[in-house]
């Protein structure tokens, strides 16, 4: 059988287990001896995490505990965009985490150019926020998530391969 196969290259994170993640990071913070009093407050809204506490040191904890939790649910601290701190009112400290969700322009761009470097039989389209790519030959098409795999840690996104066929 020959046609084309194709697969999407999409940058996304599981939702609930991010809810579950902050769940978690809340009982914790609830519960420690060292952060109880601290008044944390860890607001989770579509796009972005909202941390407020009493100061740098318990908002540094916070976020540890954060990490830890998220890298236990299988999710890339890569989705994490820290802000940097500022001050909120009556001496707290407030963090933005924005979510990283998809695949920017400029980061559609540095994908295809790496596979399109190395690997002349496939092709690649931007659509959106996803990167779909095509060849005539499986091996092909493997070749180049072995390449994204081997090149992941330059990118400051998660990847994940979809809708192989």
């Amino acid at each position: 059988m020959s046609g084309t196969y194709s697969f999407d290259v999409v940058s996304d994170f599981d939702r609930q287990e991010l809810i579950n993640a902050v769940d978690q990071l809340n009982r914790e913070v609830g519960q420690r001896y060292d952060l109880k009093a601290s008044n944390t407050e860890i607001d989770l809204q579509e796009n972005e995490l909202i941390i407020i506490t009493a100061s740098d040191m318990t908002l540094q904890a916070v976020e540890a505990i954060l990490r830890q939790k998220a890298t236990k649910r299988n999710l890339s601290l890569k989705i994490f965009d820290f802000q940097l701190p500022e001050s909120s009112s009556g001496n707290r400290v407030k963090q933005k985490i924005l979510l990283k969700k998809g695949l920017s322009q400029e980061i559609s761009k540095k994908i295809s150019k790496i596979i399109r470097d190395k690997i002349k039989k496939i092709n690649v389209s931007i659509q959106g926020e996803s990167l779909r790519i095509t060849g005539k030959n499986k091996d092909d098409l493997q070749e180049a998530i072995t390449l994204l795999r081997s090149q992941e840690e330059e990118l400051e996104v998660p990847l994940q391969y979809e809708n192989f066929r």
